[in-house]
């Protein structure tokens, strides 16, 4: 079988969350599966890093896709002309985008909806493209996988997509998440927070993933508490300007708040495995990867009560509503001072982190494309 595969989001270390789901899971499948022949689609150089096997052959199809109107032009010129000439089985979209063009059996990963639930949050340029495509992607595609049950049943009732062609595949975690020892914590409190206590953000610094109510809460837990923790935010700031940046402004200690920017595995699950809690109350995910990241690194969760949060975390997390800044910097009084609470959470996301992993990942999205050649 040769499987012709979406990899433009293989960026040397750029990758994100998409970019993680595609490097883990086609990592696997190709090692798994050495006879069968996988053509890596990229939209720029390559690194060599992300040719992981013998039978992946690379190839860079034109033009870059970094703009709505070239996202067009590469998905349904250059996929489709690439997918006619290398003689593709079947097209794997990682990121969901797929060629209209084309007669090639796709499946699309489609992680979220949040366009179609938050559309003001978009530049309108993208927006519309979102808006316009990714009904018509999902239309299009063959089968679809998606990474939980509450984005399947939002794919379901959006775009009037059978239940029965969605594949729920969830996410895992890198292995490099895990516990450290406890002179190592110090080590790393001492480089990064002046050797004092912190909750931890980490992610694209995007309007949903709820920072200007995080900073809001974070001042709140700071009057009240009269704690020496701190807050880190762990991302790049892309969509820094605006409310984001406007709130922090604002903040009466915002001098308590950290940045340290986008950073490596090996470095993020040393400061994830050294906080206090991970505090991630985005108003809106797919899925949510740092909270089994913090399942894995033995780190207390604060999360969301909405979308696909509540069935990631289980009874592994302390669940916020993301709109209601007190009831944020109530989980972070509670997480902060209750020990007890801290490692009951810690002990459930032990049990919790089990029904996760990039090997089981991989296998799902194995069986979905071979559901797809059978389509």
């Amino acid at each position: 079988m040769r499987i012709a595969v979406n990899t433009r989001l293989l960026l040397k270390d750029k990758l994100e969350g998409i970019g993680w789901f595609t490097y883990e899971t086609l990592k696997r499948m190709t090692l798994k599966h050495p006879e069968h022949e996988f053509i890596f689609f990229f939209d720029r150089a390559y690194d060599k890093e992300f040719v992981f096997a013998d039978n992946v052959t690379p190839v860079i199809v034109n033009p870059p896709a970094r703009h709505p109107i070239l996202w067009y032009l590469f998905f349904d010129w250059g996929i489709t002309k690439a997918l006619k000439k290398y003689k593709a089985d079947v097209f794997l979209s990682p990121d969901g985008w797929l060629s209209l063009r084309t007669d090639v059996k796709s499946l699309a990963v489609i992680h979220d909806l949040n366009f179609e639930h938050y559309p003001k949050i978009i530049k309108p340029v993208f927006r519309y493209y979102y808006m316009y495509y990714f009904h018509r992607f999902a239309q299009k595609a063959t089968r679809i996988a998606t990474v939980s049950e509450y984005t399947k049943q939002d794919i379901v009732s959006h775009y009037g997509i059978s239940s029965d062609i969605i594949d729920v595949v969830y996410n895992g975690s890198h292995d490099l998440y895990k516990p450290i020892e406890e002179d190592e914590k110090v080590k790393v409190r001492d480089e990064f927070s002046d050797g004092n206590p912190y909750f931890i953000f980490i992610g694209a610094l995007h309007p949903r993933k709820n920072l200007a109510r995080l900073f809001k809460a974070f001042d709140i837990f700071k009057e009240q508490s009269n704690s020496s923790t701190k807050l880190m935010i762990v991302g790049n700031k892309k969509w820094w300007k605006g409310e984001i940046e406007d709130t922090f402004n604002a903040m009466k200690h915002k001098d308590e708040v950290i940045f340290t920017g986008w950073q490596a595995p090996d470095i993020l699950n040393k400061l994830l495995a050294s906080a206090v809690a991970l505090t991630y109350v985005s108003y809106f995910e797919g899925f949510g990867i740092p909270i089994v990241e913090a399942f894995n690194a033995e780190t207390a969760v604060i999360t969301s009560n909405v979308t696909s949060m509540p069935e990631i975390a289980g009874d592994a997390a302390l669940l916020v509503d993301p709109f209601d800044i007190n009831s944020i910097a109530d989980a972070m009084m509670k997480i902060n001072t209750d020990e007890v609470l801290r490692k009951q959470l810690i002990e459930n996301g032990k049990q919790r982190r089990q029904l996760y992993s990039w090997d089981k990942t991989a296998d799902k999205l194995w069986n979905a494309i071979e559901n797809t050649i059978k389509m």
